[in-house]
């Protein structure tokens, strides 16, 4: 396989309906389920990729079971922080996470948010949906730049299943990394 056809495969695909106020994003890895599941729902992978690179990750809570919730901080170089949190209301493992999630800049805008998790023979596509208030709010959260930090993400979770952590990993986390 080439590198072009692996880039091209694996590309993030981030769609707006423009009568709906969703956001759908679509991903495939080179890892089976099981192992792209635990690095969404594993506290001590998920500081390891979630965001843009430049942001470090504090975890302050990530309990990743349905009725559980979970609150993290990205900061930038200047200090700025930028808050999340949400409940999981959905965990079935290897299938499927239904979650809230709320910036706390921006506290009124709560979105419901469903990965699917589809095995792919050894590989993995990842469906996200995210459902907000209204258009206005689908859009604002477009303009936000969240399309960035989504691919950035992601290209530092292939790196991350690849067993290549990024080499700014460590500036990127407050909490111990664990082995596979």
């Amino acid at each position: 396989m080439s590198t072009t056809d692996r880039h091209h495969r694996n590309e993030t695909r981030i769609v707006a309906d423009p009568d709906l106020p969703t956001i759908l994003i679509i991903r495939e890895f080179d890892a089976p389920p099981e192992r792209v599941f635990r690095a969404y729902t594993d506290p001590d992978l998920v500081v390891q990729w979630l965001g843009p690179r430049r942001l470090t990750m504090r975890i302050d809570q990530y309990d990743a079971r349905s009725g559980g919730s979970y609150r993290y901080v990205h900061r930038d170089d200047d200090g700025t922080e930028y808050g999340f949190h949400g409940v999981f209301h959905e965990v079935r493992p290897n299938e499927r996470i239904v979650q809230t999630f709320t910036y706390e800049g921006f506290p009124d805008g709560v979105s419901l948010e469903t990965a699917v998790f589809e095995d792919l023979g050894g590989r993995t596509r990842v469906t996200g949906k995210s459902l907000m208030d209204s258009i206005e709010a689908r859009d604002s959260m477009l303009k936000s730049g969240m399309d960035h930090g989504v691919r950035e993400g992601y290209e530092r979770l292939d790196e991350l299943l690849g067993g290549q952590q990024s080499s700014s990993a460590d500036r990127h986390t407050e909490r111990g990394s664990r082995s596979w």
